[in-house]
C-alpha cells in the first residue's frame, strides 16, 4: 500500500473538525453564560418588586392575629366588662402587640328611653355611656377613669364612640330577622377602622339583635336595658416589627408616611414602597439596596446556573477529547496494521524468494553436484524453518489471545531447562554470550513449551538489539516467597523511557537502527500474552545506551 493511501485513509485525524466543534460549543458557552447572566438579572430585579408582598404579608401577621382573632374576643363576654376585666385584657393586647399604643373602654347600654348627653338618641333607641376608661402604655397599671357618672364626656370621646352607635343603629334598622346575619356582616357594622384606629362594639346575640329592631320601632313597656362594651384601640404603626425575610435582598426596610419624600435617589440605590393599609393606609414599607447589594444577590442565583452550564460544557470537551483520542487510537491502529502487514510481507518474502530461487536453480541445472545437493537442502530446510516459525507464532499468539490452548502443566528442573535453551541459542549465535544463575530453586512446576517461548523470544530480542560487541545476556532463577522470578538483563542499546509503556502492545515496533525492516512487533505483546496465560506478571527496566532487564514473576507450584 501506497504511503499517500495510508494518508488519505478513513482514519485520518480530521483536526479541523473537532477544531470546529470544540470552537462552536465555546461559542454556545460564552452565549449561555450571558444569558444565564441576563436572566439572574432580570429574575432578581423581579423579586425586588415582587417579594415585597411577602415582606409585607409576614409583618402584618401579628396585625391580623389582633384584628381577626383578639379583638373578637370581646363579644365572648356579651357586653358585661367591667374596669377590671377591661383592664386585664388590655394587658394581654398591649403585652402581646407593641403597636397597640392606646385602648379606650366604653361601658356603654342599650335601651328603650333617651340619653339626654352622652350617647346617641334615634327616636326610641338610645345608646349612650355610662363610664369611659382609658389604658395605654404610658399610662399607670390602673385604669384611668375620663368620664363617669355626673360628668360630660369630651366632644373627641363622643364624637367617637357616637359614629360607631350609628353605625349599630343603621345595621339592625336595616336588619332581617327572618334570616341569620353572616359573621363578616357582624364583624364589618359592629367595627369602624380609621386612620391609626379601631373601634370595636362587642357583637350582642341574634335573639337581642331582633328586640334591638323593636326598640327602633316601638316603645316597649317594660323599657328593657341590655349592656354594650366598646373598645376603641389607637395604634401606631411605627412600633410594627418589620420581619424582612428576603435579606439578601432587600438592605433595608422601614415604616415611612405615603407622603415620605426619600433622600436615597441616587443612581446607586434601587427603591421600593407598597401601602400597609386598613388603620395604617397613611404608611408604607419603604424598601431600599444599593445596587451593589443586589449585584450580590444577581450573582448568588447566577453562579450555581453558571456551574451547571461549565459542567455541560465540560461534559461536551470531554466528548470532544473521547472523539479525538477514538481518531487517533483508530490511526495508530491503522498505522499499526499498515506497518504489520508490510513487515509481515516482508518476513514472508525474503524464505520465500529464497525458496523460489533455489528451487529454479535446481530445477534448470542439468546435473548437480553433491555439494550443491546439500546447500540447496539446507537453504531449503532453513527457510521452510523461518516460515514455520513465523506461522507458529502467529498461531499460538491467536490461540493464547482466545483462550484455546490449555496450560499443560509438568514439573521441570529449572538449572537443566536454562542450560539447554542456552545451548541452543549459542549454537545458532557463537557470538552470543550467555551465563546464569539460580538460588533457592531447582523444581517447579510450569508449562515448559510456553515458557521456552518465553525464554527465546526475549533471548533473541537481546541479540537483536545488542551491539556486535556487547551480545550478552545474563540470566537469573530464585524462589522468593511463593513466586518464582526470572531476570532477563542484557547490555543492548537499551528502550526510551517514553515507549516503555508501548513495547508490550500488538503490532508496536521502537524505532531504532536495528529495527527498521524485519519485526512484525509481536515478539514482546506475545510475552506479555504468555506471562498473563500462566498467571504471572512481566516487568521491564532499561536505560538507554546501558542495557535493558525483564522481569518475570510466575506462581511457585511444587
Amino acid at each position: 500500500m501506497p504511503i499517500e493511501t495510508v494518508k488519505k485513509s478513513g482514519y485520518r485525524k480530521n483536526f479541523s473538525l473537532i477544531a470546529t466543534f470544540i470552537g462552536l460549543i465555546s461559542v454556545l458557552f460564552v452565549l449561555s453564560l450571558f444569558l444565564a447572566f441576563n436572566f439572574s438579572t432580570k429574575k432578581i430585579e423581579g423579586d425586588f418588586v415582587s417579594a415585597k408582598t411577602n415582606v409585607l404579608e409576614e409583618s402584618i401577621k401579628p396585625y391580623n392575629d389582633f384584628f381577626l382573632n383578639k379583638i373578637p374576643e370581646i363579644s365572648y363576654y356579651n357586653g358585661y366588662l367591667d374596669s377590671t376585666t377591661a383592664s386585664k385584657f388590655v394587658d394581654t393586647i398591649l403585652l402581646k402587640y407593641p403597636f397597640v399604643k392606646r385602648v379606650v373602654f366604653f361601658d356603654a347600654e342599650v335601651r328603650n328611653s333617651r340619653y339626654e348627653e352622652n350617647g346617641l338618641n334615634v327616636g326610641n333607641f338610645s345608646v349612650g355611656m355610662k363610664s369611659v376608661y382609658q389604658f395605654g402604655t404610658y399610662i399607670p397599671a390602673d385604669s384611668v377613669k375620663i368620664f363617669g357618672t355626673n360628668s360630660i364626656a369630651s366632644n373627641a370621646t363622643l364624637e367617637n364612640f357616637n359614629e360607631l352607635a350609628l353605625k349599630l343603629y343603621t345595621f339592625v334598622h336595616r336588619l332581617d330577622t327572618a334570616r341569620m346575619p353572616t359573621q363578616e356582616d357582624l364583624f364589618s357594622n359592629f367595627s369602624n377602622i380609621k386612620p391609626n384606629r379601631i373601634d370595636y362594639f362587642n357583637i350582642p346575640r341574634f335573639e337581642d339583635l331582633k328586640v334591638y329592631k323593636q326598640m327602633i320601632n316601638e316603645k316597649l313597656i317594660s323599657e328593657p336595658i341590655y349592656q354594650q362594651d366598646m373598645l376603641s384601640f389607637e395604634l401606631d404603626p411605627m412600633k410594627m416589627k418589620i420581619k424582612n425575610n428576603r435579606p439578601l435582598l432587600y438592605q433595608s426596610v422601614r415604616i415611612e408616611p405615603v407622603t415620605y419624600d426619600p433622600l436615597e435617589t441616587s443612581s446607586e440605590y434601587v427603591t421600593g414602597e407598597i401601602t400597609l393599609g386598613g388603620p395604617f393606609s397613611a404608611y408604607k414599607l419603604y424598601f431600599i439596596s444599593a445596587k451593589s447589594f443586589i449585584k450580590k444577590e444577581i450573582f448568588s442565583y447566577f453562579l450555581p446556573i453558571a456551574a451547571l452550564i461549565l459542567l455541560f460544557y465540560g461534559l461536551l470537551l470531554l466528548v470532544a477529547f473521547l472523539i479525538y483520542r477514538n481518531l487517533n487510537i483508530n490511526h495508530k491502529m491503522f498505522k499499526l496494521q499498515y506497518d504489520f502487514i508490510t513487515n509481515l510481507t516482508h518476513e514472508f518474502k525474503t524464505p520465500v524468494s529464497v525458496i523460489k530461487i533455489a528451487g529454479n536453480n535446481i530445477k534448470s541445472a542439468v546435473s548437480i553436484s553433491e555439494r550443491e545437493q546439500k546447500l540447496y537442502g539446507k537453504i531449503l530446510d532453513e527457510e521452510a524453518d523461518k516460515l514455520n516459525g513465523l506461522m507458529n507464532k502467529l498461531l499460538a499468539f491467536t490461540q493464547i489471545e482466545n483462550k484455546a490452548i490449555k496450560l499443560n502443566e509438568d514439573r521441570i528442573n529449572i538449572t537443566e531447562f536454562i542450560e539447554s535453551t542456552i545451548d541452543v541459542h549459542q549454537l545458532k549465535h557463537p557470538d552470543f554470550k550467555l551465563t546464569y544463575e539460580v538460588t533457592d530453586l531447582i523444581h517447579f512446576t510450569t508449562d515448559p513449551v510456553l515458557l521456552g517461548s518465553l525464554f527465546d523470544n526475549l533471548m533473541e530480542n537481546a541479540y537483536k538489539y545488542s551491539p556486535p560487541d556487547k551480545k550478552q545476556l545474563h540470566i537469573t532463577a530464585r524462589l522468593i516467597k511463593d513466586r518464582v522470578v526470572l531476570r532477563f538483563k542484557d547490555a543492548g542499546i537499551g528502550i526510551p523511557a517514553s515507549e516503555i509503556n508501548n513495547i508490550f502492545k500488538k503490532f508496536y515496533r521502537v524505532q531504532n537502527q536495528y529495527n527498521q525492516a524485519g519485526s512484525v512487533g509481536l515478539g514482546l505483546a506475545f510475552c506479555k500474552e504468555l506471562v498473563n496465560f500462566m498467571k504471572g506478571d512481566i516487568s521491564v527496566r532499561s536505560v538507554v545506551n546501558k542495557g535493558t532487564e525483564f522481569k518475570i514473576v510466575l506462581p511457585f507450584i511444587q
